[in-house]
């Protein structure tokens, strides 16, 4: 296991990242840039808990797939799923060409979808300091 500490700081790192994110969503990032820069965010928010749990994951493995990595004999990791599957969801329909299917303000819900992520995370860090993460 990773220190708890270290995983504090790394996750404070991403918290100070979601918020640059939402500073550049407030100016008007366009949307099919603040969705790729939030799957990468929460990518690398779950490649931070896969490290911390020892968790092995292909380099190139996408937003789904390391979730499913990290939720392998951890069932409370469940607990972000939608969430993960909510960003991929946004990014699969820009890609479709259906902005229309996205829920109203989808550039807030990337910020809060990531916030909800990284609480989750941070939280779980918190209460599990000196046991198994």
């Amino acid at each position: 296991m990773t220190e708890p500490n270290g995983l504090i700081s790394a996750l404070d790192g991403a918290q100070g990242r979601i918020d640059a994110l939402a500073g550049q969503q407030a100016a008007g990032m366009p949307l099919p840039e603040l969705v790729a820069a939030g799957v990468a965010e929460a990518s690398a928010m779950l490649r931070i808990m896969l490290a911390a749990e020892h968790k092995p994951y292909a380099h190139d493995a996408d937003l789904l797939e390391l979730w499913k990595a990290l939720v392998k004999g951890a069932p409370h990791w469940n607990t972000i799923r939608d969430n993960c599957r909510e960003l991929v969801f946004y990014q699969n329909c820009l890609k479709a060409g259906r902005a229309d299917a996205l829920p109203a303000q989808p550039e807030r819900m990337v910020i809060h979808t990531l916030r909800h992520i990284c609480l989750y995370l941070r939280s779980h860090v918190e209460q599990n300091s000196g046991d198994d993460v």
